[in-house]
């Protein structure tokens, strides 16, 4: 790939993502690419960040334009940004800082959004019509919360299931649809299953977050780790005949929504699509 570096200058905007860990994240070449595509002296970066708080106080400082948050920070983001998204607010995760100057040019004003419930919605969307679909949820962090939002906002029934019953049961009553314990995974019936957790991400990935022989029941099965892209959740649902939506699909189309955010312009989605997918060939 192109050294994205090589014309960075004191006009380059800077942008970047931070979470804990980034360093698989594919997030850098998917928007670095995208900069390029539309000729913009535009670069992105993986900041691995220890503290929340003082990350975003040094985004301030340091001149960055936005940033994508990652696990675990969507919900711990909130209390440092100054204007949430209605969106956002209501999901109550952030994935997305857009960082504009105050109406005092020295003063940094950090704006709140999430795209993820988009991302999600539009990878289902190519597989299945989301309306009067039942789609069972595992999770309940930052980005079980948008993909639930997304999915009761296109119509579709919800079912909430997590491995911390308490946390479950509170996003369930909060997003208001069905909450079961993981031992009840069995009792179930759903047309869509959605792992929004990091089960099965690298290094432990021979985990899942759901048995074999509990898939065969769903048409579609989704995966929000793309690390590795094929998930032992992804090669069993295959196994037994499920149509499958890999964690890239999701990235992509929420990383398109970040771009028109930041930039104003739309994605060069084909572009950014096979710099995402390149790597797994």
């Amino acid at each position: 790939m192109q050294d994205v570096t090589r014309n960075i200058t004191g006009e380059t905007k800077i942008y970047g993502i931070i979470g804990n860990p980034v360093h698989h994240s594919m997030s850098p070449e998917m928007h670095n690419i995208a900069f390029r595509e539309h000729g913009m002296n535009s670069v992105y970066i993986a900041l691995p960040t220890s503290h929340i708080s003082d990350g975003v106080r040094g985004l301030k400082a340091l001149g960055f334009k936005g940033v994508s948050i990652t696990i675990p920070y969507k919900q711990d983001v909130i209390p440092f940004v100054d204007v949430i998204d209605p969106v956002a607010e209501k999901i109550g995760a952030i994935n997305t800082l857009v960082i504009k100057k105050g109406e005092d040019s020295s003063e940094k004003i950090v704006y709140g959004y999430n795209t993820d419930w988009i991302g999600a919605n539009r990878a289902l969307e190519e597989k299945i019509s989301l309306q009067g679909s039942r789609v069972l949820v595992l999770g309940a962090g930052g980005s079980a919360r948008a993909i639930g939002f997304g999915l009761l906002e296109a119509g579709a029934e919800v079912i909430l299931t997590n491995r911390t019953a308490e946390k479950g049961r509170k996003l369930a009553g909060q997003l208001g649809c069905s909450f079961y314990r993981t031992d009840e995974l069995g009792q179930i019936q759903a047309d869509v299953l959605v792992n929004a957790t990091s089960v099965g991400m690298v290094p432990d990935t021979e985990k899942t977050p759901v048995p074999k022989d509990l898939l065969s029941g769903f048409k579609v099965v989704m995966d929000i780790v793309y690390a590795p892209l094929q998930t032992r959740l992804i090669k069993e649902a295959q196994s037994v005949g499920c149509q499958t939506v890999d964690g890239l699909s999701m990235l992509l189309y929420q990383g398109a929504a970040q771009f028109k955010l930041w930039t104003g312009r739309e994605a060069p989605l084909d572009v950014m699509r096979e710099v995402l997918y390149r790597n797994f060939r």
